[in-house]
Parts: C-alpha cells; structure tokens; sequence
C-alpha cells in the first residue's frame, strides 16, 4: 500500500460550509471520484470507506462548525491506495486510536474500528499555527 500522498496519480479537493449537507455533499463526491479514477463502488473497502468519511464529515459539522466556517476534504487514491482527509479549524485533536480503546462506541470509534479492520491508517495533523487539523485516513484497495 502506498503511504505518501505525493505518489498518488488521483486527487480531488472540495470545500464546503460546515452544515449538514456537507456530509452528503462529501459522500457523492467520493462516489463520483472513484467511478472517474476506475476504482469500482462495489469494491469491498468503498463502502467502509465512504462510512469512515461520512463520520468524520459529520464530527466536524457537529463539533467543530464554531470555530470552522468550513469543511475541507482531500480524496486520493493510486492503483493500491485510497486515501482521504477532513481539514477543520477547530484546534481540538481527538486521539484516534484512544477512541477504540477508550470508548468503544461512536463515531470516532466506529472510524478507527473500519480503518484497522481495513489494514489502514490513521493520522490527525495539526496545522502549523494550531489553529486547525486534518484527519487522514489510508485504506488499501
């Protein structure tokens, strides 16, 4: 699996308010990329994969929305690789991996069960003025 997005031949970026709809919005975009760049939807880590991003859309609609008047999601994917980040400006960096052990349930949970379920990877990156973050998300295919 390809793990630097800087070798991955397909991208995509979108930006949208941080509403509702974005995650709706986020979801078919997703959809649409992957039809173009050949990656069928009924591969077996698309719909996970689209869960995962739906989650991570609706944890910054719902707990960022304050401070981050929108929403930013990276696609990417190369011939073994899918990989995907949500960007806020909200400061706050959950601890994925925390999220299973800690909880067990909910969204972020839920996420981090799929990713490693998956043999993918997790990263929160903060922005360099700690004003923001991106969640990354690495799926193979």
């Amino acid at each position: 699996m390809s793990t630097r997005l800087e070798i991955l031949p397909y991208r995509h970026v979108l930006t949208l308010p941080t509403e509702p709809s974005a995650v709706r919005i986020a979801r078919e975009t997703a959809e649409q990329a992957l039809v173009e760049w050949g990656i069928g939807l009924r591969h077996p880590t698309v719909d996970p994969a689209l869960l995962i991003l739906s989650e991570l859309v609706t944890n910054t609609v719902r707990h960022a929305a304050s401070l981050s008047p929108t929403v930013t999601v990276i696609y990417a994917a190369g011939g073994d690789c899918l990989a995907f980040a949500v960007h806020d400006r909200h400061p706050y960096q959950p601890s994925l991996y925390g999220a299973v052990i800690d909880s067990g349930t909910g969204g972020l949970a839920t996420v981090m069960e799929l990713v490693l379920a998956l043999g993918g990877t997790a990263v929160v990156r903060g922005d360099a003025d700690g004003r923001g973050k991106s969640i990354w998300i690495t799926l193979p295919l």
